[in-house]
């Protein structure tokens, strides 16, 4: 092994001798990583590739550093290809003894492995770490296998998860420099602020798509995003050898967000088998490029066994392939992200009539349709007519319509219905919180 090439890897990417650079911040999951680093557990960070994660831990150093010397944090990015040239199955016991030797910290330290899924038996040696040293150690993954049965197992009750997003709308604006605080606030910028939720809608929230201004750009980055996913997540994880079947599937699934299908439809639309398709779905799913929810039952067989719901990670990788085709299902697509973060039971819902309710979050008793306008009297009706089902069968929801209209009230029958505005419910304005208490 050489040591000099592996110390010079390791402080290309330290701050041991150099400042940290500029980043943006993420309130919501910077307060939420101070939370879990008090329970000195493995906290792991979890997500889409290029969501942020990496950053969150740069600006969890920044945190730490007003108490912390920074030569006793470590970080390694284990995407970096040089470490290629080293033994995988020592190089975390590696890489940890050469940054002692070589920066001989004091007391104890901070580890951060990003993109741990890339090192075999990573789990072992982690748990090892964790048991016999006093150092906090986080680590990232782009895939939901990183918390695998195996590695539950391993590391139960020993560590603390948290689930990383491309930007929320929210954080949309404070990247593009608005920070809305009141409702006067953003009355104040509404026309702008609609505006920039089309741009959203349209290309959705990862963080460096957000801060490009050419669309092009933009576009072609989405379209790199998409590749590295299936390949590098997906392809050689797997080690699969049908890769346009898997392209395809992605592409289907991601252009025809926001809509049911059963695995059996999918397998006849690709004359495949039931197990391969199956898979192939689960990959998806298990590398965050799609999120798939059941249709509510009280019984968990029967939930498992109807058709899912298919969501994308962000409307900008569905709508590379086709945009303004299907401007409700974007619409749909970004409320569900943002009950992702809120919530944790999130289901679609067929009444007894056969009546489809976009959202029920078992979590609120909250019923919730999606609707891009409510100005045809058609529409209204039959949106309304659906929390009046629901009523029946669930007993003392609380019924939503989330359009791009201006926020209103409805009476139906004995019901009053809140119409609200996307933008005001995902900002959080009181008019939601009032109606919802």
């Amino acid at each position: 092994m050489n040591k000099d090439k592996l110390f010079a890897i390791l402080n290309d990417w330290n701050y041991w001798f150099k400042p940290l650079k500029k980043t943006y911040s993420r309130n919501f999951y910077e307060e939420k990583l101070k939370k879990l680093s008090q329970a000195k557990e493995i906290i792991v960070l979890k997500g889409v590739r290029r969501s942020g994660k990496s950053t969150l831990l740069l600006n969890e150093q920044k945190r730490l550093l007003k108490t912390l010397n920074p030569k006793n944090i470590l970080f390694v990015n284990l995407e970096d290809m040089r470490f290629n040239e080293f033994d995988k199955t020592t190089l975390l016991e590696d890489i940890k003894n050469v940054y002692l030797e070589y920066i001989a910290p004091k007391g104890d330290i901070v580890l951060m492995l990003d993109e741990i899924q890339n090192i075999p038996l990573w789990e072992k040696w982690v748990l090892k770490e964790y048991e016999l040293t006093n150092n906090q150690i986080y680590i990232t993954g782009s895939n939901s296998h990183l918390l695998s049965s195996e590695f539950s197992t391993a590391l139960s009750g020993r560590y603390l998860s948290l689930d990383v997003y491309p930007l929320s709308f929210k954080e949309f604006l404070e990247f593009k420099g608005i920070k809305i605080s009141s409702k006067a606030e953003y009355i104040n910028q509404k026309i702008h602020i609609a505006h920039l939720f089309r741009e959203y809608m349209q290309f959705g929230g990862f963080p460096k798509i957000t801060l490009l201004e050419d669309e092009e750009l933009k576009k072609e980055l989405l379209g790199s995003y998409y590749d590295t996913i299936l390949l590098k997540d997906i392809v050689a994880r797997y080690k699969l050898k049908n890769y346009n079947l898997l392209n395809e599937l992605a592409t289907f699934l991601l252009i025809n967000n926001s809509t049911i299908n059963a695995l059996n439809k999918l397998k006849n639309n690709f004359n495949v088998s039931f197990d391969l398709i199956k898979d192939y779905v689960e990959y998806l799913t298990n590398a965050y490029m799609i999120f798939t929810i059941n249709k509510f039952d009280f019984s968990y067989k029967k939930q498992i066994a109807n058709p899912k719901k298919f969501y994308s990670i962000d409307t900008g990788l569905s709508n590379r392939f086709s945009f303004s085709k299907n401007q409700g299902s974007n619409l749909e697509n970004i409320v569900f992200l943002e009950l992702k973060r809120r919530y944790k039971e999130i289901y679609y819902y067929k009444t007894n009539n056969n009546l489809e309710c976009d959202f029920y979050v078992k979590d609120a008793n909250l019923a919730i349709q999606v609707s891009v306008t409510l100005d045809d009297e058609k529409t209204l009706k039959r949106e309304l007519r659906v929390f009046k089902e629901l009523q029946k069968e669930l007993k003392n929801i609380t019924p939503l319509l989330i359009t791009m209209d201006e926020t209103q009230k409805y009476q139906y029958e004995d019901m009053t219905i809140l119409a609200i505005n996307v933008i005001e419910w995902i900002l959080d304005f009181e008019t939601y919180i009032k109606f919802c208490v």
